[in-house]
This record gives C-alpha cells, structure tokens and sequence, in this order.
C-alpha cells in the first residue's frame, strides 16, 4: 500500500504512553476552529510511501521503545488512509512493536474494522460534548464519535479520551463532568487527557493565506486547566 504521508517524528513523548514514533499522515475532511495543522487537510499534499519502507524506518528505533513504547499513527486524520494504515500497523505487529491510534473518530466502515483489529490503544478526541458545537466548529456528527468509542469498546482496546480546552467554548464544569460520564460509561477507557487550547499555529494560517478561525480567542490560563482537572 501506498499512503500519503505529511511527516514523521522519530523519537515522540506525548502521542501514547513511552517513547514512540509518530507518523502524521495526510488529508483532513475536518475544519476543526482550533486545527494546529491547516497544512494536513490537503489529500494530495504530503509523500508518497510504502507502508514498508514507513515500517523499515520504525524498526530502526524499536531499541528506544522499551515495554510502552511504540508507533502512533495521527494525522491529519489516520482514517481516511484505514486501508495503509492496517498495511503498516500489521507490520509493526509482527515485529512486536505496540501500535497506537490517534484519531476523531469520524468514519466507521468495514476498512476502519479492520484497522482496529490491529490497533493496540487509541488516543480518541472528543472534541466537545454539545452535538451543536460539533458541527459548528469541527464539521462532524458528534454521536458518531460515541459510536465509534461504542465500537472501541466492543473490541476492548485500551482507550484515552483527549479534549483541546477553548475558552468560552469548553472550558466549563458541565462539559467535563459530560466527558467524565462518558469516560466513566465505558470499560475501556483508561483516562482522560485535557490539553491547553495553543495559538502557535497562527503564522502557518497566515502563510497559507486562510483565516484562523480561532484566532480570537485566548488560551486558558494554568489556574483554569487546574481547575477543570480537578473536576475530573
């Protein structure tokens, strides 16, 4: 298989537990308001590689892995390439090497059954817990999200729950203890990362010509992401 590929980072600390290597792929059909990364939406931006030669490079670095380490594949989003991505995590499965899904969650079909049938955890994001804020700001249907866990949870694999704080958006106790319940409800879900909303991202907008959708807002501030972990 062939798949398009946005970067590669070889030695990564916050994509799944341990020391991993993180392929980005790329092609977005998401606009999420607080994207850092316009520069993925593109299906035909990026490389092309085999799902070999991306599992060749890997295997340089198994000795960094140790026992939590391993491949995350994210994006973009990984499930617009599920037929690759299954290609690739299947080699690394071969050669023990933990595999690990970063995704929204936003396609369920017969090719993304298949690629998490060889998924050993998954990073889900669960953008918002209001259906409205989901398709106002990220262009998907958030009870598909819920069955896409639903499925996680189905097929037993270790699960985190991400969520990107945005002031004046989700940066409340009702959201949270929202996404507390539905961590809560599930048996697969092994926690819940909250992670500061970051504008960084602003000058790759401006290079690109396009309007940061999120560009007014602030980013909450350490007393807020305390507080809100606290509810948690």
């Amino acid at each position: 298989m062939i798949g398009r590929i946005h970067s590669l980072q070889s030695l990564g600390t916050v994509d799944g537990p341990g020391v991993r290597f993180v392929v980005f792929m790329q092609g977005c059909p998401l606009r999420c308001g607080c994207c850092h990364n316009p520069d993925t939406w593109d299906f035909a931006g990026g490389e092309e590689y085999s799902a070999v030669q991306i599992a060749e490079k890997i295997e340089r670095y198994k000795e960094y892995f140790g026992d939590d380490g391993g491949v995350t594949v994210s994006g973009g989003e990984p499930l617009m390439q599920a037929e690759f991505v299954h290609e690739l995590f299947g080699l690394c499965s071969e050669k023990g090497m933990n595999t690990c899904l970063d995704t929204s969650g936003c396609v369920i079909n017969d090719t993304v059954k298949a690629l998490l049938s060889v998924t050993d955890r998954v990073l889900l994001d669960v953008k918002y817990t209001d259906p409205e804020l989901y398709i106002k700001h990220v262009g998907c249907d958030y009870c598909g999200v819920l069955n896409f866990l639903d499925l996680l949870e189905e097929m037993k694999i270790p699960t985190v729950l991400r969520q990107v704080i945005i002031p004046t958006l989700n940066d409340n106790e009702e959201n949270i203890q929202r996404l507390k319940a539905i961590a809560d409800s599930r048996s697969n879900v092994e926690g819940i990362e909250l992670l500061p909303f970051r504008k960084i991202c602003s000058q790759k907008y401006d290079n690109m010509g396009i309007a940061f959708k999120f560009g007014h807002l602030c980013e909450p501030d350490g007393e807020t992401m305390r507080r809100l972990n606290e509810i948690l």
